[in-house]
């Protein structure tokens, strides 16, 4: 067995007669150790599975998600397993890479880095797109029905990934999502450092020009505060719309008043995300 095959189990609780169990393996694709939780529904202990990948904010780790967003409960009920990754490599040190919040460590965008010093170890999009779902498949009662959602610049990585792979994933679901990360501050830093000055790098990465390119026709489901602090200058989600409406493209965006950026936002509609995503799961 190679070493990206091997997990070390680092913590395991019992919750809603699941199991809550964080692992760490060598990732090749990030060349480095990595950890992420998975919550396996108490019905995983006789049956394989559908599963939903759950991607992280900017500063997040797998630990956010996973207690705090009161997905447990009806994961269980439905018996969907959740698959939760780190928001970035840890551990390579590069230079800058702790010096802010936006980039490097809990900022790995979800794109495959091709600038130094970044390229070596931030590759996220191979990680979670093929590496870390082998891992998955090989050592967990997963049955291949896949869905994907995520919160902010996971929102981010949730609607390009889907995007990007059409069929691949039944759903897809985003909280305050980052749609144009080439329009806003936190992606065109990112996306320097990342990918470089040449923009037309940048495209396969945003959600709008996506959606521009007919990449994919999935139907794209969105919750977005009224109050998040980041909705004119960073989310911008009525730009995700108007594309949308223009190529006639499925969205549904649901505008939520009052509600801000934090995980009592997410905690607030995870069931209504949670029992979308087993509509297309459950279907045989």
């Amino acid at each position: 067995m190679s070493m990206s095959e091997t997990l070390e189990l680092v913590s395991a609780n019992r919750s809603f007669d699941g199991w809550h169990k964080r692992y760490r393996h060598y990732s090749r694709a990030l060349d480095c150790n990595m950890e992420f939780a998975v919550y396996l529904p108490p019905q995983a202990e006789n049956d394989r599975v559908p599963m939903l990948w759950w991607l992280s904010g900017l500063t997040c780790t797998d630990e956010n998600f996973m207690q705090k967003a009161g997905a447990h409960r009806i994961a269980a009920e439905l018996g969907i397993a959740i698959v939760c990754p780190d928001t970035s490599p840890r551990g390579s040190d590069l230079p800058g890479e702790h010096e802010s919040y936006d980039l490097g460590s809990g900022a790995g965008f979800y794109v495959n880095a091709t600038e130094a010093p970044w390229k070596t170890h931030y590759r996220m999009y191979d990680y979670i797109i093929e590496e870390l779902p082998s891992v998955v498949r090989q050592h967990f009662p997963v049955n291949g029905r896949e869905s994907i959602s995520g919160h902010s610049m996971g929102g981010h990585g949730a609607l390009i990934m889907a995007l990007r792979h059409p069929g691949r994933f039944r759903s897809v679901s985003a909280f305050a999502p980052i749609v144009n990360p080439m329009a806003c501050p936190w992606g065109q830093k990112a996306f320097t450092a990342y990918l470089g000055e040449d923009v037309t790098r940048w495209r396969q990465y945003d959600a709008c020009e996506l959606v521009a390119n007919g990449a994919s026709r999935q139907r794209l489901f969105i919750d977005q505060g009224e109050a998040d602090q980041f909705l004119s200058d960073q989310l911008m989600p009525e730009r995700l719309e108007a594309v949308c409406a223009e190529h006639d493209h499925p969205l549904t965006l649901r505008r939520q008043p009052g509600y801000d950026h934090s995980y009592f936002f997410i905690a607030s509609f995870i069931e209504e995300h949670l029992r979308y995503h087993a509509e297309h799961l459950l279907k045989r």
